[in-house]
């Protein structure tokens, strides 16, 4: 698990209290972060998949585009 985080931290550029936030899950990490984390990991697919079926995002997403258009 050491060697595991090691590799990421290298990889992606981060130290190592990122990456353990990335993994924690903590909000206050900006979402570059966890972009990269994601593709390091092999896994941009599933954020693209989850993004797709993200339906409060996609609402707020919608009520922004009609605000814009009065």
């Amino acid at each position: 698990m050491v060697l595991q985080k090691k590799l990421q931290c290298e990889r992606t550029g981060f130290d190592h209290k990122t990456v353990n936030k990335v993994l924690a899950g903590d909000p206050g990490v900006y979402i570059g972060a966890y972009l990269k984390i994601i593709t390091v990991l092999g896994m941009e697919s599933n954020f693209a998949e989850m993004a797709a079926h993200d339906e409060v995002g996609i609402k707020l997403q919608n009520i922004k585009l009609l605000e814009g258009s009065k």
